[in-house]
């Protein structure tokens, strides 16, 4: 990653989170840093879904995370946000993960997340999880309870893996198991061409956005739109119209005419309206 990390725009990058503090490898430059992306890329599998090719290099996620202000799924978001975090100073381990949540079975491992050592602690760092996911690191560390606004996560181990749990209706529920073995970017590329071109995944079959904030959790899926305080939510079915919008605000994806119209093609028909 070297030579392409010689041509990272940190800057650039900087201006698209609107984060303009210290960016020195401390605690709270990881937290803050952390916090921004969550905030302002969103999670969104629009190139998937459209049958367009996902890569995994700096200069194309330059391109569209940062520069055309799109969002994207993990592959795509922590690897920007590891070469964000080595470009300030910090020690980035890149990690693989099965996701748990809402699994019926035993999944492959088809999630990223990174391992960030900093002054002797470990910490989880995930800003691709979604609307479930992390607003700033958690503790590599089994046990801690984290608050995050109105959400709530720690890091379990569980028989040799490490489990990062989200606490739901009062109950602990799994995001996704993981080891420590460090990845590397051919073993993403392999997990990225399965999620973005296999029949079968959920990423080329509905579409999804979806962001955190210290707010509310944003999660659109097909037309079905939720937002989340606490274990408080609400949900409503969107017109064509209103899945324009919140593309729009909260998720901050102005995209161009033709894109939408694909978008809104891959839908399946809004239900009719009840009879007043």
């Amino acid at each position: 990653m070297a030579a392409a990390m010689d041509h990272f725009d940190l800057d650039s990058y900087l201006r698209r989170i609107e984060y303009s503090a210290a960016n020195r490898p401390t605690r709270a430059v990881l937290h803050e840093l952390h916090l921004a992306h969550a905030c302002h890329i969103p999670f969104e599998n629009i190139d998937p879904l459209l049958g367009r090719p996902v890569r995994l290099d700096l200069g194309s996620l330059q391109g569209k995370l940062v520069q055309a202000r799109r969002g994207g799924y993990c592959f795509e978001q922590n690897t920007l946000f590891a070469a964000v975090l080595e470009t300030v100073g910090f020690r980035v381990t890149p990690l693989a993960a099965r996701v748990r949540l809402g699994a019926t079975r035993v999944l492959a491992r088809t999630h990223m997340l990174l391992k960030v050592e900093l002054d002797d602690a470990l910490w989880i760092v995930d800003v691709g999880f979604g609307a479930g996911g992390l607003l700033q690191p958690v503790p590599l560390v089994s046990g801690p309870v984290v608050q995050q606004s109105h959400w709530t996560y720690r890091a379990v181990e569980e028989g040799g893996l490490w489990v990062l749990q989200a606490l739901r209706g009062g109950a602990w529920q799994d995001l996704y198991t993981f080891t420590t073995e460090p990845q590397y970017a051919v073993d993403f590329e392999m997990a990225n061409h399965f999620t973005s071109t296999y029949p079968e995944s959920v990423f080329v079959r509905m579409l999804t956005a979806q962001l955190t904030s210290p707010e509310a959790h944003y999660c659109l899926r097909n037309r079905e739109y939720v937002v989340e305080q606490g274990d408080q939510s609400n949900r409503r079915t969107l017109s064509d119209e209103e899945v324009r919008q919140v593309l729009v605000d909260p998720f901050g994806l102005e995209l161009p005419p033709e894109t939408i119209a694909a978008v809104l093609r891959s839908l399946p028909p809004h239900p009719s309206q009840p009879e007043a």
